[in-house]
Parts: structure tokens; sequence; C-alpha cells
């Protein structure tokens, strides 16, 4: 998805490390596992669960989908999850928890955390510049590896400029070296490390780059640096030629051209993002991945601080906002929110407090803010659950309140009509 130029780089928000150290203590090996942050099992108060109910409600009819995946930790107080709705657009299949969807652009956090692994292994370092592992492809003068994560290259976004195409012919496939020249042909956004501009051509780049830099495909990477440490079993990075979601999942719906030209792009092949959005997942490994993401666990503590060291996301972006090596900071949150035709999502955790929400719609034509402020909904209305032992709850550092995340998902493009009647 392709997001406007931001400010240039001169208030660049340093997030302290030491935070994110310390809340590593309160992990369980800091994997993110069942127990990291000392969580209950008992749901959330009625008063908090009704709150959460209606806002993924209202949030299905904004965004036309026809169901939704969810999950509140709230390690003080208890847990909700919840699939309301249907696995298909007038379908009467109910869908459950347990069911794998594409994670579209949270894959990219996966994607740069990986880069990072291979920086403390020594392989590769972040000030690389990436035509030093692609010297064939032309217009990468002056961009680093670090600045492909970060959405700093200045290189254009082929997503808006194909969209259409993926979801017209979502079964053709799609090389990466043609996602790449479609996007390189058009002028660049700015310079290198100038301005803040999300840019999946980025993502892909930095995937042919690895590829070339360590010798290994990138499934083999997930697995060895992501999938098998956290124990995700239920995640994978399915061949381009795999059309079908694995297991039970839910359809996946977009809008072409108008509201009503509504498209099922359930088989899709993720050739169409690659890197950059290709994962499938499940609402508890993202769980895990999030808490493990945010814990300080995964990476050196060097890797860390250069993780969530942030620049401003645009020049319309509040304080509070920023934009990592491959992640997204929102106040006290951390994590990242993703979309790929057919799916939106998002996972975001707070570090200190072990708060965490992971969410997923079945209509992506809303858009990945749609999905990223539905979370931060989510996470302003559980942050509020009293204590379980009675005593006062901790103070997560939000600065928004439900209401206002709320009304900003109003403007959603294409909400689903009221019955008739």
């Amino acid at each position: 998805m392709k997001i406007p130029a931001g400010r240039r780089m001169n208030r660049v928000s340093v997030i302290r490390v030491a935070v994110l150290v310390s809340a590593c203590l309160l992990l369980s090996g800091c994997t993110g596992d069942a127990t990291a942050y000392g969580e209950r099992d008992e749901a959330l108060p009625g008063q908090i669960t009704s709150q959460l109910e209606a806002a993924v409600n209202g949030a299905m009819a904004q965004a036309d989908a026809s169901g939704a995946i969810v999950g509140v930790w709230v390690p003080w107080a208890g847990r909700w999850v919840e699939s309301p709705g249907t696995t298909t657009r007038g379908g009467s299949t109910p869908l459950t928890t347990d069911m794998r969807f594409r994670i579209g652009t949270n894959t990219t956090a996966m994607t740069c955390t990986v880069l990072l692994k291979l920086v403390d292994d020594g392989r590769v370092a972040l000030d690389d510049e990436v035509s030093t592992y692609l010297p064939a492809i032309v217009g990468l003068s002056g961009v680093t590896l670090a600045q492909l994560c970060r959405n700093t290259s200045g290189l254009p976004d082929f997503t808006p400029l194909l969209t259409r195409q993926f979801v017209n012919t979502p079964t053709r496939q799609w090389p990466a070296r043609e996602l790449v020249a479609n996007a390189l042909g058009n002028p660049r956004v700015a310079a290198p490390g100038a301005v803040w501009a999300g840019s999946d051509t980025g993502i892909v780049l930095l995937g042919m780059a690895l590829e070339a830099a360590s010798g290994q495909s990138w499934n083999s990477l997930y697995h060895q640096y992501i999938f098998d440490p956290l124990g995700l079993s239920d995640t994978s990075y399915p061949d381009s030629e795999e059309l079908t979601i694995p297991g039970a999942h839910p359809h996946g719906y977009a809008a072409l051209g108008t509201c009503a030209d509504v498209r099922d792009t359930t088989e899709i092949t993720n050739s169409v993002a690659g890197v950059a959005g290709g994962v499938v997942s499940t609402l508890g490994d993202l769980k895990t991945w999030v808490q493990a993401l945010v814990g300080a666990g995964l990476l050196s503590p060097e890797s860390v601080e250069a993780q969530w060291t942030t620049v401003p996301a645009g020049d319309s972006a509040p304080s509070w906002q920023g934009y990592g090596v491959g992640v997204w900071r929102l106040g006290a949150l951390r994590g990242s929110a993703g979309t790929i035709p057919g799916f939106l999502s998002a996972a975001f955790a707070d570090p200190a407090t072990g708060l965490t929400v992971v969410v997923m719609l079945n209509n992506s034509t809303a858009g990945v803010g749609f999905i990223r402020g539905l979370a931060q909904q989510l996470a302003a209305i559980a942050s509020k659950a009293p204590r379980v032992e009675g005593g006062p709850a901790p103070t997560v550092g939000l600065p928004w309140s439900a209401e206002q995340a709320g009304a900003g998902l109003a403007s959603a493009p294409c909400p689903a009509k009221a019955p008739a009647g």
C-alpha cells in the first residue's frame, strides 16, 4: 500500500532499549509463550468484553468483512479470544479461532528480523549497500539494507501500481524481478535516507539481496530464525504456486473499482507480495510472534536497539507514532499491521505490561491503516480492565482513547450495506 512521503529525518526518535530489555525479564525465556507475562486464563470482565465485541462488530460492518478472528490478552485481568462471523459472505459456516489466514505485510516485520539475525551472525551489515548483492539491478545506488527496512530508501512502491492486476488475476505468478521492475521504472520518492515512504519494493529487494548473501531460500531462513525457534507450527511461507491456504481458513475478499465489485481472492499466489507479505499464520502463532518481537529475546542488544530506533512516519504523523526496522511504534505498543488482497491483520503488544492485541478481518478493501486503528481501539478498551486481585491496574501509555481510535474507522471506503427494512 502506498504511503505518502514523510518529513525530513532530522527528528529521529530513539526508543530506549532498556525498556525492552527489562520487559524481557518478564518473559519465560523471551519466547512469547502462553505464560510469558503471567497471563490469566479467565475471561475479561463483562463490561470490557461488551465494548470489545461492539468494536469488532462495528469494524466488520465498516470493512464489509464477513468475519473476524481476534484475541486480546491483559495479563492483570484476563483474556478475550473470539471469531465472530462466517467464513464466507452470505455463508453459514462460523469462523474458529484456530483458522489460518494470510498475514500480508505483517510478514515484513519477520523479514526485517531475519535481516537483523543475519547481522548478529556476522553475515551482512545494516549499512551494506543493496547493490553489493544485486549488482545487475540499476537504480539502487546509495541504498542500504537498513533503509529498505526503515522505508527510507526513497524507492517507489509497486503495490499501488499493481493491486488492480493482483485482484483481477490472483493466480498469476509474479517473479520478484518483475515486481521490482514495475516500481523502478518510476521516479524515486526521495534520495536514500531522506524521508520515510512505505515501499514493498524495498522489502522484495531485501529478500533478493539476503538470498544472494546467505545462499538460502526464504522458506529456510524463516524456519531457521523465526518459525522453529518460536515453535510457530501453524505458520508457513507457501511456495508461490500454492494458491490455497493450508488447513481450515476463512475466504478473503477485496473490492475492485466499485464497492459493489467485491472479488474472492482467497486463492492468490503469495508472489504478489513475496517476503513483504506472503506468510500464512494463525491467531495463536501471531500472539507468540509479537510477544517475542517486543520482548527483546530474539536479537542481540545492538540489534534490538536498531530495530526499535524509529523515524517519523510522515509529516502529519503524531509524535507518538514511529517506524523502525520493519516495525511500528504506537505509543506503548510495538508490532505491525498487514494487508494482502483478501485480508487485513495486526499484531501489537506493550513490552512493559504484556497487553497484547491480534486481530484479522477477511476483507482488505479498507486498507492497512484501518486494521491498525482497530488494534489501537481494542488496546485502549482493554487497558482499562481492572486488576483481578484488586489494587490499581498498570498504566499503559496509549495517547489515544477508544473513542478517538474508533472515530478514525468511520471513513472506511466500502462499509457493508444495512439489511433492507
